[in-house]
């Protein structure tokens, strides 16, 4: 769905396809000609440095998502999320990074998260990449502590699970 918006609305117009694509993947979202994260409006012109566009490209982009009832509902309604994952070492949590076959399959997390529960490890967090917008989607799973070394081979028989890291 996402990439048919984002081709069907942005059509031609690669750099505020871009901005769009940015937005959904950090949760910014647009009200009253702004992009905001959270409450927390962000500057037009830091962004489109960040991103590589031109200024004008992000305001074209706002007016194309509020001039498009189908975009305004989506792009209002974006949330951005914390992730612990980079955190994690600090506070000695454990991270395990799931590299799944094909991402779209049901179960990889419910099957990762059982295995964790069978050694009686808590999850403080699971964070998944959308498959649709992420070119090589994860899943990342923050866990109460550091992981044994053991548990790869387990994680790597998973259903769906290509491949297994351990922070």
């Amino acid at each position: 769905m996402w990439k048919r918006l984002l081709a069907e609305f942005f059509k031609g117009q690669p750099a505020q396809q871009k901005v769009a694509q940015t937005m959904l993947s950090y949760g910014l979202r647009v009200k009253d000609g702004k992009i905001l994260c959270g409450k927390i409006e962000i500057s037009l012109s830091k962004m489109a440095r960040a991103i590589g566009v031109d200024r004008r490209a992000v305001m074209m982009a706002i007016a194309t998502i509020e001039s498009k009832e189908e975009l305004r509902k989506i792009f209002s309604l974006l949330q951005p999320t914390c992730s612990f994952k980079e955190l994690a070492p600090e506070m000695e949590w454990g991270v395990v990074e799931i590299i799944p076959s094909d991402a779209s399959m049901p179960g990889i997390l419910a099957d990762v998260a059982t295995i964790l529960a069978k050694e009686g490890i808590s999850i403080r967090q699971a964070n998944v990449d959308d498959y649709v917008i992420a070119e090589e989607p994860r899943l990342f799973i923050v866990t109460e502590k550091s992981l044994p070394t053991g548990i790869i081979k387990k994680l790597q028989k998973a259903k769906g699970v290509k491949g297994v890291t351990v922070y």
